[in-house]
């Protein structure tokens, strides 16, 4: 999700791809809701019509909103296309989908890679392995041609999963990642990089707005400011090769409440919540007068309208999060705070601004200059 340019008005020789993304809930693994879930999608049956605005370099995908937390696009990979919905993903490189070969229960309920109906698909020999915080998926490696709305990555080198666990109840096929090619697992040369080698776009950045209303979207190729206010501040990155930057402090009512002495923050379109250290999460949680039931914590729904906001502070720059934002409530009615442990460990403080963040706030990831940009969101 890195991308580079001058940010402002557009002009007519940039190139710009907008894929409206889709909005999801991540399944609580009860009966209750993977009947709403099924329930659901019966009833919103996906149209696949594709709207291209014409006499512009803009190219719009219509998607649903199905849920709540997880922001899904559409692409095409093989000759003629094969659609999948995958997860834009700035916190991994690898791009997968389940293959034909995968027997697992998350595969069967998801798109499958039928690859002899591809002209254009091309096996190899190697293999992969993938964890991630919400599952895990090995396969095997392939090129074929690959379709982010008018985007076209020929040759491209993605994953097919012959085994995943974990994904069984999440409403999306695979996963599309957009961090540096340094993040990747598979040393494949990552969709974004690929693309911008074969001169897809004139700007090596890419945007992303995560609405919780309006159709949210990725944009490649440059910046559209229809979808931020005010001015774009910009973080360099820790280094090059990771979308991580320094964070000055995380503050409630004029206190420092983690953060102390600077930490580092990975903003990453990946994570539907907000992840720190436990120690310093469960000192949140006490603080907003959340209380542990088993795994979880829950707090009055009430408290929206009385916590202060948690403020993130950036490069100098405070990016409040108001409690109607960290605070959620599920289709049970009941409430809970959106700040999680961050189960990998890590030698410093690292948290994880996921959607929870970015709906709050535009975020531009800009390759060209290693740098993330920040607006507040319309």
């Amino acid at each position: 999700m890195k991308w580079l340019v001058l940010l402002g008005l557009l002009t007519s020789s940039e190139c710009i791809v907008i894929i409206p993304l889709t909005k999801v809930k991540t399944m609580r693994k009860t009966l209750s809701e993977k009947n709403m879930l099924n329930n659901f999608l019966k009833e919103q049956a996906y149209r696949l019509s594709q709207i291209s605005s014409r006499g512009s370099n803009i190219t719009i995908h219509p998607l649903r909103n199905i849920m709540d937390m997880v922001y899904v696009g559409k692409i095409t990979i093989g000759t003629p296309p094969q659609e999948f919905q995958v997860v834009f993903d700035t916190g991994s490189s690898e791009l997968w989908v389940p293959s034909v070969f995968c027997p697992s229960s998350a595969c069967s309920t998801h798109i499958r890679f039928r690859h002899l109906e591809s002209s254009t698909f091309r096996p190899t020999q190697k293999t992969f392995s993938i964890t991630y915080g919400s599952g895990s998926t090995k396969g095997f490696l392939a090129y074929d041609t690959v379709r982010i709305g008018d985007l076209l990555s020929t040759d491209q080198e993605f994953g097919l999963s012959m085994e995943e666990h974990g994904f069984e109840d999440l409403p999306f096929d695979g996963v599309l990642g957009l961090n540096y090619p340094d993040m990747s697992f598979i040393t494949t040369i990552p969709i974004f990089d690929n693309l911008k080698n074969q001169g897809a776009f004139s700007e090596p950045v890419f945007a992303f707005y995560l609405g919780k209303a309006k159709g949210s979207v990725v944009m490649f190729g440059g910046v559209d400011h229809h979808y931020y206010k005010g001015e774009l501040n910009w973080v360099p990155l820790i280094h090059a090769g990771d979308w991580s930057v320094h964070m000055d402090r995380i503050s409630m009512k004029r206190k420092v409440i983690a953060c102390s002495g600077g930490c580092e923050a990975l903003v990453d379109t990946g994570t539907s919540l907000i992840l720190g250290p436990r120690r310093l999460v469960n000192n949140i949680q006490k603080l907003i007068g959340a209380t542990p039931q088993g795994s979880e914590h829950y707090i009055s729904c009430f408290a929206v309208y009385t916590l202060p906001s948690i403020i993130f502070t950036i490069n100098g720059i405070n990016y409040p999060v108001p409690a109607r934002a960290y605070i959620h409530k599920d289709s049970r009615g009941h409430c809970y705070p959106t700040f999680k442990e961050n189960t990998v460990s890590t030698s410093t403080e690292t948290w994880i601004l996921g959607d929870v963040f970015l709906r709050l706030y535009f975020s531009v990831f800009d390759r060209g200059n290693d740098r993330i940009g920040l607006a507040q969101a319309v």
